[in-house]
Protein backbone atom coordinates (compact mmCIF):
# COMPACT_ATOMS: atom_id res chain seq x y z
CA UNK A 1 0.00 0.00 0.00
CA UNK A 2 1.19 3.40 -0.29
CA UNK A 3 1.70 6.33 1.72
CA UNK A 4 -0.48 9.47 1.44
CA UNK A 5 1.99 12.23 -0.52
CA UNK A 6 1.74 16.01 0.03
CA UNK A 7 0.54 17.17 -3.40
CA UNK A 8 0.65 21.01 -2.07
CA UNK A 9 4.21 20.94 -2.68
CA UNK A 10 7.11 22.30 -5.55
CA UNK A 11 7.06 18.92 -7.29
CA UNK A 12 9.15 16.88 -9.33
CA UNK A 13 12.99 16.41 -9.45
CA UNK A 14 14.14 19.92 -8.79
CA UNK A 15 12.46 19.44 -5.63
CA UNK A 16 14.01 16.75 -4.14
CA UNK A 17 11.46 14.11 -5.30
CA UNK A 18 12.77 10.87 -6.76
CA UNK A 19 11.09 9.74 -9.76
CA UNK A 20 11.03 5.92 -9.82
CA UNK A 21 9.93 4.85 -12.85
CA UNK A 22 10.69 7.11 -15.70
CA UNK A 23 9.04 5.67 -18.33
CA UNK A 24 5.50 4.13 -18.53
CA UNK A 25 7.07 0.22 -19.84
CA UNK A 26 9.12 0.53 -16.96
CA UNK A 27 6.44 0.88 -14.56
CA UNK A 28 4.34 -2.04 -16.17
CA UNK A 29 7.38 -3.82 -16.33
CA UNK A 30 8.17 -3.93 -12.68
CA UNK A 31 4.36 -3.51 -11.53
CA UNK A 32 2.66 -5.58 -14.28
CA UNK A 33 2.29 -8.74 -11.26
CA UNK A 34 1.02 -6.82 -8.61
CA UNK A 35 -1.36 -5.09 -10.57
CA UNK A 36 -2.87 -7.87 -12.27
CA UNK A 37 -3.08 -9.58 -8.34
CA UNK A 38 -5.39 -6.62 -7.86
CA UNK A 39 -7.30 -7.03 -10.85
CA UNK A 40 -7.87 -10.51 -10.01
CA UNK A 41 -9.26 -9.70 -7.17
CA UNK A 42 -12.15 -7.66 -8.50
CA UNK A 43 -12.89 -10.07 -11.13
CA UNK A 44 -13.62 -13.82 -10.75
CA UNK A 45 -12.36 -14.40 -14.50
CA UNK A 46 -8.90 -14.52 -15.42
CA UNK A 47 -9.30 -13.57 -18.46
CA UNK A 48 -11.76 -10.76 -17.88
CA UNK A 49 -8.82 -9.85 -14.86
CA UNK A 50 -6.33 -9.63 -17.55
CA UNK A 51 -8.46 -7.14 -19.63
CA UNK A 52 -9.53 -5.34 -16.71
CA UNK A 53 -5.68 -4.57 -16.17
CA UNK A 54 -5.23 -3.60 -20.05
CA UNK A 55 -8.17 -0.74 -19.39
CA UNK A 56 -6.40 0.06 -16.79
CA UNK A 57 -3.53 0.57 -17.96
CA UNK A 58 -4.32 1.99 -21.23
CA UNK A 59 -6.03 4.67 -19.18
CA UNK A 60 -3.17 5.36 -17.43
CA UNK A 61 -0.89 5.52 -20.53
CA UNK A 62 -2.96 8.40 -21.82
CA UNK A 63 -2.82 10.18 -18.62
CA UNK A 64 0.95 9.18 -18.00
CA UNK A 65 2.45 13.38 -18.96
CA UNK A 66 -0.43 14.58 -16.06
CA UNK A 67 0.81 12.02 -13.69
CA UNK A 68 3.21 14.81 -11.48
CA UNK A 69 4.20 12.14 -8.49
CA UNK A 70 5.06 9.10 -9.81
CA UNK A 71 5.32 7.34 -6.53
CA UNK A 72 1.52 7.51 -6.19
CA UNK A 73 1.24 4.94 -9.62
CA UNK A 74 0.18 2.14 -7.58
CA UNK A 75 -2.99 4.44 -6.09
CA UNK A 76 -3.72 5.75 -9.50
CA UNK A 77 -4.08 2.68 -11.26
CA UNK A 78 -5.60 0.71 -8.46
CA UNK A 79 -8.39 3.63 -8.40
CA UNK A 80 -8.93 2.98 -12.24
CA UNK A 81 -9.05 -0.76 -12.03
CA UNK A 82 -11.75 0.01 -9.46
CA UNK A 83 -13.53 2.47 -11.39
CA UNK A 84 -13.41 0.37 -14.79
CA UNK A 85 -14.80 -2.45 -13.31
CA UNK A 86 -17.38 -0.85 -11.83
CA UNK A 87 -18.36 0.84 -14.81
CA UNK A 88 -17.99 -2.74 -16.70
CA UNK A 89 -20.02 -4.09 -14.36
CA UNK A 90 -22.74 -1.38 -14.33
CA UNK A 91 -22.97 -2.01 -17.97
CA UNK A 92 -22.92 -5.57 -18.14
CA UNK A 93 -26.09 -5.05 -15.50
CA UNK A 94 -27.85 -3.11 -17.78
CA UNK A 95 -27.36 -4.83 -20.98
CA UNK A 96 -27.07 -8.37 -19.81
CA UNK A 97 -29.42 -10.64 -18.09
CA UNK A 98 -30.40 -14.06 -17.89
CA UNK A 99 -33.79 -15.30 -18.43
CA UNK A 100 -35.81 -18.87 -18.47
CA UNK A 101 -37.41 -17.81 -22.02
CA UNK A 102 -35.66 -16.85 -25.23
CA UNK A 103 -36.91 -12.86 -25.81
CA UNK A 104 -38.09 -14.03 -29.62
CA UNK A 105 -41.29 -16.62 -28.98
CA UNK A 106 -40.94 -19.83 -31.32
CA UNK A 107 -43.73 -19.46 -33.61
CA UNK A 108 -45.69 -22.89 -34.51
CA UNK A 109 -45.90 -23.77 -37.89
CA UNK A 110 -49.81 -22.89 -38.85
CA UNK A 111 -52.03 -25.07 -38.63
CA UNK A 112 -53.51 -26.83 -41.42
CA UNK A 113 -56.80 -25.69 -42.03
CA UNK A 114 -58.71 -28.76 -43.06
CA UNK A 115 -57.20 -30.38 -39.77
CA UNK A 116 -58.27 -27.46 -37.88
CA UNK A 117 -61.81 -28.43 -39.42
CA UNK A 118 -61.63 -32.00 -38.85
CA UNK A 119 -61.09 -31.38 -34.89
CA UNK A 120 -63.62 -28.64 -34.68
CA UNK A 121 -65.95 -31.14 -36.27
CA UNK A 122 -65.63 -34.02 -34.10
CA UNK A 123 -65.35 -31.73 -31.36
CA UNK A 124 -69.17 -31.04 -31.96
CA UNK A 125 -70.07 -34.45 -32.77
CA UNK A 126 -69.27 -35.67 -29.34
CA UNK A 127 -70.55 -32.01 -27.68
CA UNK A 128 -73.95 -33.18 -29.15
CA UNK A 129 -73.43 -36.67 -27.73
CA UNK A 130 -73.88 -35.41 -24.29
CA UNK A 131 -77.32 -35.16 -22.44
CA UNK A 132 -79.15 -31.67 -23.35
CA UNK A 133 -78.54 -30.39 -19.37
CA UNK A 134 -74.34 -30.59 -20.16
CA UNK A 135 -74.60 -29.74 -23.69
CA UNK A 136 -76.06 -26.40 -22.36
CA UNK A 137 -73.73 -25.61 -19.69
CA UNK A 138 -70.28 -26.35 -21.89
CA UNK A 139 -71.86 -24.72 -24.73
CA UNK A 140 -72.49 -21.27 -22.31
CA UNK A 141 -69.06 -21.77 -19.88
CA UNK A 142 -66.65 -22.98 -22.99
CA UNK A 143 -67.94 -21.66 -26.28
CA UNK A 144 -69.87 -18.63 -25.17
CA UNK A 145 -66.87 -17.67 -22.29
CA UNK A 146 -69.61 -17.33 -19.46
CA UNK A 147 -68.62 -17.32 -15.75
CA UNK A 148 -70.10 -20.42 -13.50
CA UNK A 149 -72.53 -17.84 -11.68
CA UNK A 150 -73.51 -16.07 -14.69
CA UNK A 151 -74.14 -19.99 -16.64
CA UNK A 152 -76.03 -21.21 -13.20
CA UNK A 153 -78.07 -17.89 -13.11
CA UNK A 154 -79.37 -18.74 -16.63
CA UNK A 155 -80.12 -22.14 -16.08
CA UNK A 156 -81.40 -21.56 -13.03
CA UNK A 157 -79.09 -24.04 -10.81
CA UNK A 158 -76.75 -23.16 -8.25
CA UNK A 159 -72.90 -23.04 -9.24
CA UNK A 160 -72.06 -25.92 -7.40
CA UNK A 161 -74.28 -27.97 -9.78
CA UNK A 162 -72.60 -26.40 -12.87
CA UNK A 163 -69.72 -26.91 -11.39
CA UNK A 164 -70.08 -30.52 -11.52
CA UNK A 165 -71.79 -31.02 -14.60
CA UNK A 166 -69.23 -30.11 -16.38
CA UNK A 167 -66.48 -31.94 -14.73
CA UNK A 168 -68.53 -34.60 -15.94
CA UNK A 169 -69.35 -33.44 -19.48
CA UNK A 170 -66.00 -33.28 -19.46
CA UNK A 171 -65.11 -36.31 -18.64
CA UNK A 172 -67.24 -37.79 -21.39
CA UNK A 173 -65.44 -35.65 -23.66
CA UNK A 174 -61.99 -37.18 -22.96
CA UNK A 175 -63.44 -40.34 -23.28
CA UNK A 176 -64.62 -40.11 -26.76
CA UNK A 177 -62.94 -42.08 -29.44
CA UNK A 178 -63.35 -39.82 -31.97
CA UNK A 179 -61.91 -37.02 -30.12
CA UNK A 180 -59.53 -39.79 -29.04
CA UNK A 181 -58.35 -40.56 -33.11
CA UNK A 182 -57.60 -36.61 -33.91
CA UNK A 183 -55.51 -36.43 -31.64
Amino acid sequence: MTTPVRTDAVKGPAAGHPQPYGSFTSYVRARGPVLLRTARSLTPDPNDAEDLLQTALTKTYVAWDRIEDRRALDGYVRRTLVNTRTSQWRKRKVDEFCCEELPEPQTAPAADPAERQTLQDAMWRAVLKLPARQRAMVVLRYYEDLSEARTAELLGVSVGTVKSAVSRALGKLREDPELNVVR
